[in-house]
């Protein structure tokens, strides 16, 4: 079963930086990206984190602008995002930002703490429509919570796993990384947690969102990503298909071949980043 949960509902800016703790984020947050400017900047968050002792952190996360509780203890998402978000993924979302339009369809599935949720509906404003999916209830809750520190009505958070049917599915975690929750088996040394959940298909979500057709999807769910993305890809209509795609590259946990399917349909590979493959579709 699912470990108790640690999220604290308290006020906004009950868990502001203060003192030590603000200094060592204002260290961490603004340290350069050459060699030794990050391997001082990860020394600090290791003190920041023992500091911390298992507790969140109100902060506005830049570059997003968005007002975040995050729980570095057990998320590396939260703790990255937290001490050092000039170094989280820059391709990717240098990529997501390139798809922002004012009037947009983005399903984010794999949302954990909602970050790039809110970084699009910050961006594109409220003609946008915004799924975001997280499976893990933890991670959820600390979502809707971020969500609603932040004026975005366009996001819509929707709390199940994604795969190839309408089921139940068991969620497995680790407990001391929430973003590793898949319905993939986790490998978790000294063994995992593991809960059962409500998984959906990719095209019923789309349907039930009443989508047209999606500007961009974002695909993060730990190696399960075959599931959602397969049968979408081969039974749904063309115009439902993602224009733009980021997918976590997990190759040795799939069963189908993404990567030719994709090129199958007509996608190209824009790029890649250590994490996620980004994709567009060309429809000459």
């Amino acid at each position: 079963m699912l470990a108790a949960s640690k999220n604290d509902s308290s006020p906004f800016g009950a868990y502001r930086p203060r003192g030590l703790m603000r200094r060592l984020l204002d260290f961490t947050q603004n340290a350069g990206t050459h060699w030794l400017a990050q391997r001082a900047a990860l020394i600090a968050r290791g003190i920041g984190l023992r500091r911390l002792r298992a507790a969140p952190m109100d902060v506005t996360v830049e570059p997003l602008a968005a007002h975040m509780r995050l729980y570095p203890y057990n998320d590396a998402c939260e703790k990255r995002l937290l001490f050092t978000p000039q170094y989280v993924d820059r391709d990717e979302r240098a990529f997501v930002a390139a798809q922002i339009r004012s009037e947009m369809n983005f399903v984010d599935i794999g949302a954990g703490c909602g970050a790039t949720s809110l970084m699009v509906a910050l961006r594109a404003g409220p003609g946008a429509r915004i799924l975001a999916v997280e499976a893990n209830p933890t991670l959820f809750e600390r979502m809707v919570f971020n969500l609603r520190q932040n004026d975005v009505p366009s996001v819509k958070a929707l709390d199940c796993a994604v795969a190839d049917a309408e089921a139940e599915a068991v969620l497995f975690f680790n407990p001391y990384d929430l973003s590793e929750s898949s319905i993939r088996m986790v490998n978790v040394e000294g063994g995992g947690g593991q809960i059962r959940v409500a998984a959906r298909s990719l095209a019923t979500l789309a349907r039930e969102e009443g989508f047209q057709a999606i500007d961009l999807l974002k695909l993060d769910i730990e190696g399960a990503e075959d599931l959602a993305l397969e049968p979408f890809l081969t039974q749904e209509p063309k115009h439902l298909w993602p224009r733009a795609l980021v997918l976590a590259f997990s190759p040795g946990k799939w069963d189908a071949d993404l990567r030719g399917l994709l090129d199958s349909r007509g996608y190209k590979k824009i790029g890649r980043s250590r994490s996620y493959l980004f994709y567009q579709r060309d429809d000459s």
